[in-house]
């Protein structure tokens, strides 16, 4: 008895672990390599632009971005930077402590206007993956040329859509490619970056509401069609990393990262719903008014009975072209 009871005990054991080691594979995917400008781990989509003259400070840094949960660098990633005219520069990069993970960092000074791209290969060994990862650094008014440019990255992507003066709600899409060509059918992980406080909450109360798969909520998942093309809506404000999954190389899989910097919606929606009533009352009260007209209006004599006159056929008319103005206003 005692030992079928032990026999029980180990086969609990092992079904525990390996439902543990299930969730852990599953939760790797959250793993990204961040490109973050700056000093700080309160990053903004301003973080991505500079000024003619200013030297970036790129950290590279390994993680979860949703939950804020940072893990050593495993190996010493390579990092280059191609400027608006095409030149690239392989920089070197320097250990650094980030929460008391090891993480890199780099630097470049930005000498001309138009977009320069930053971009990244790491390889890390306990995930069994190889990131090309890539960010846009925007310099100039109007200086909009060098973001969707091809690198040549063993994974990439490649963006159809600008990646900056992007507001909330809007909708990226890109093309994935591997060794150059599509990469058709492929899944592509989404997930936005918090700060540690702001990601601890979050965390919390997806626990809270989706106890079933709280993770469904921090790592979104589309497919790339055929030709390695792919669109998804970034609902939020903040700093998002979109990842496209290659083939295994070598016990590692290949995947291609692009950062993109969301801006909060534009104008912002406290100044659109103050300006909003003063010219929604001012329909209102025309439409009230033709409302009134229409009401007082009588038929003509020789009519039918229940026939509207051309007045009232104007009025209503009238009203009816009102009713859709307020209802443009309200959108």
């Amino acid at each position: 008895m005692m030992k079928r009871r032990k026999k029980v005990a180990t086969i609990a054991t092992i079904l525990l672990i390996g439902i543990f080691l299930a969730c852990t594979v599953g939760m790797a995917s959250a793993h990204f390599t961040m490109l973050f400008p700056g000093k700080s781990m309160d990053v903004t989509p301003r973080d991505y632009i500079a000024e003619v003259g200013d030297t970036k400070t790129i950290r590279i840094i390994w993680g979860h971005p949703y939950e804020h949960i940072l893990f050593n660098m495993t190996s010493v990633p390579e990092v280059s930077v191609r400027d608006p005219k095409g030149a690239v520069t392989a920089l070197t990069p320097t250990e650094i402590t980030v929460g008391g993970k090891k993480a890199y960092q780099v630097a470049f000074t930005v000498d001309k206007i138009g977009d320069w791209i930053v971009y990244a290969k790491y390889e890390d060994e306990d995930e069994k993956l190889t990131d090309y990862v890539k960010a846009i650094i925007h310099c100039g008014e109007e200086a909009w040329f060098g973001w969707d440019a091809k690198l040549g990255q063993k994974a990439e992507i490649v963006p159809f859509t600008r990646p900056y003066g992007l507001e909330e709600g809007f909708v990226f899409t890109g093309k994935a490619l591997y060794d150059g060509s599509a990469l058709p059918d492929a899944d592509v992980e989404i997930e936005m970056y918090h700060t540690k406080a702001v990601g601890e909450e979050v965390v919390k109360e997806a626990e809270k509401m989706f106890p079933y798969d709280p993770p469904m909520m921090f790592t979104r998942v589309t497919k790339t069609d055929k030709n390695g093309g792919f669109a998804y809506t970034l609902d939020e404000p903040g700093i998002w990393f979109v990842g496209a999954y290659g083939p295994e190389v070598g016990g590692l899989t290949q995947r291609s990262v692009f950062i993109i910097p969301v801006l909060d919606a534009f104008p912002p929606k406290e100044e659109a719903e103050a300006a909003a009533p003063a010219g929604l009352e001012e329909l209102k009260s025309r439409v009230k008014s033709l409302e009134d007209k229409v009401a007082a209006l009588k038929t003509p004599a020789g009519e039918g009975e229940g026939t509207p006159g051309f007045g009232a056929i104007a009025a209503i008319a009238g009203l009816l072209i009102v009713v859709y103005l307020v209802k443009r206003r309200k959108r």
